[in-house]
């Protein structure tokens, strides 16, 4: 079943194929399914470039595009439909089934790509593939005699401008990844387990017909100062924060909040202090979310309320320009507090494609109108870290706060605005379930 109509992926595909060489080819490979132990396997999710492409989420496939003559035809390659593997697995669309159902103009079984891609691969004199993700298909063009270009960055340029139907759909996820969170807020209590809220949020998902579109990070106490936390195995303690970093997928599009917040219903002066700092920057950094803007410009602006925050809390002892560095880099000492980016490209992929700063002088792309970005600054205060002072009194914080921004003409517009992030806010609905 298409998530979009076909008029949507024609679309898409004519974009892409519109900006290669007459006498081209094109393979799109899927990527193999991945064993977790001995013989069971992760669930398979197709890679994104298949998903944009024609929306097709078999394994063990191929979708190519062929250009003779100024015209462009497009197959798909599957699995052929096979009674005793689909008693098992699952059922399969098929070569006829890929025919008839998805935006191709014709579909064949996997096991006759060989002998119909030799004569194309002869014949053609440009070869586009993604290589790296099907071991086969890489084996294959080896043995070509051709070079091969990689299109993944035509591809790029054209999946970091979303659609109104994308829009649409990552307005979903946005809104159900909000109230999952809003959830989690309600079943806050002190000793609630980090794995609780996990499965508080996760299960919301599951019911709206959604997943995880990375793996949830519950990191209560200190554990809120790993970026990257995700055991989610032990209590939070009465007087912690939780910091709760969890989006969906929904039909293969990313969401990506992040919220912190008091699991007894009420923020210590402490916390207050450096949720109110992060807050004050985000909010600053979603204003920098201009269209025209550059991709640092609201780095630049979350990390400038940031080292003035420092400064003023006493935590950092230098001046403004000081705390900054380097003007173009950044790099100043406010650094070990807030030391990731402050968001990304959206879409597909939770890290989706088109963003960020390919070196130390690359000022990142220019925001435009169609764009999702996450704005997500933080502050961490580990108190077990060895490679900076940590004040007492913020011994133990750590806080991010994340929104999903779309990008359009008239400047941003918060996706997640329904997530509480308001202390007022937060602190009325905490520990409310039921």
């Amino acid at each position: 079943m298409l998530t979009f109509s076909e008029s949507e992926y024609s679309n898409r595909q004519s974009a892409f194929l519109g900006e290669l060489p007459d006498n081209s080819l094109v393979l799109i490979p899927t990527n193999p399914k991945s064993i977790r132990s001995n013989d069971t396997h992760y669930p398979f999710r197709a890679n994104s470039y298949m998903l944009y492409l024609c929306g097709w989420t078999e394994s063990d496939s191929v979708w190519m595009a062929s250009n003779s003559g100024g015209e462009w035809t497009t197959s798909l390659f599957v699995l052929p439909r096979d009674t005793k593997s689909e008693i098992w697995e699952g059922r399969r669309a098929g070569p006829e089934g890929a025919a008839r159902d998805w935006p191709v103009d014709n579909a064949h079984s996997i096991d006759d790509l060989d002998k119909l891609l030799s004569p194309l691969l002869e014949d053609c004199n440009h070869v586009f593939s993604i290589t790296g993700m099907n071991s086969k298909i890489d084996s294959l063009l080896a043995d070509c005699g051709k070079e091969i270009a990689d299109p993944k960055p035509n591809l790029d340029s054209l999946r970091v401008i979303k659609t109104d139907a994308e829009i649409e759909l990552m307005s979903k996820s946005a809104e159900l990844a909000s109230q999952a969170h809003i959830q989690a807020m309600k079943a806050g209590v002190p000793g609630v387990g980090e794995w609780h809220l996990q499965s508080v949020i996760e299960s919301c998902f599951a019911s709206n017909r959604s997943q995880w579109a990375y793996p949830s990070i519950v990191g209560g106490g200190e554990n809120a100062a790993i970026l990257h936390y995700n055991s989610n195995r032990d209590p939070v303690g009465d007087g912690d924060l939780v910091l709760i970093d969890a989006g969906c997928e929904v039909d293969g599009y990313a969401s990506d909040i992040t919220r912190t917040w008091p699991v007894n219903g009420r923020f210590s002066d402490a916390q207050r202090e450096i949720y109110e700092l992060v807050l004050k920057s985000q909010i600053a950094a979603i204003e920098a979310c201009q269209p025209g803007a550059r991709w640092v410009a609201f780095h630049e602006a979350a990390s400038r309320v940031i080292a003035e925050g420092l400064i003023e809390l006493g935590i950092l002892d230098c001046t403004l320009d000081e705390a900054i560095g380097d003007p173009l880099e950044f790099d100043g000492p406010y650094r070990n507090y807030f030391m990731h980016g402050t968001g990304h490209f959206l879409g597909l992929d939770v890290h989706d494609v088109g963003g960020g700063r390919q070196g130390d002088d690359d000022p990142g792309p220019v925001l435009r109108p169609g764009m999702i970005v996450t704005v997500e600054p933080g502050l961490y205060f580990g108190s077990w870290r060895t490679d900076v002072e940590i004040p007492e009194r913020y011994a133990g914080i750590g806080v991010r706060i994340e929104d999903d921004v779309l990008i359009t003409k008239d400047g941003p517009v918060v996706l997640t605005s329904s997530c509480p992030k308001e202390i007022s806010e937060m602190e009325a609905i905490i520990g409310q379930e039921g």
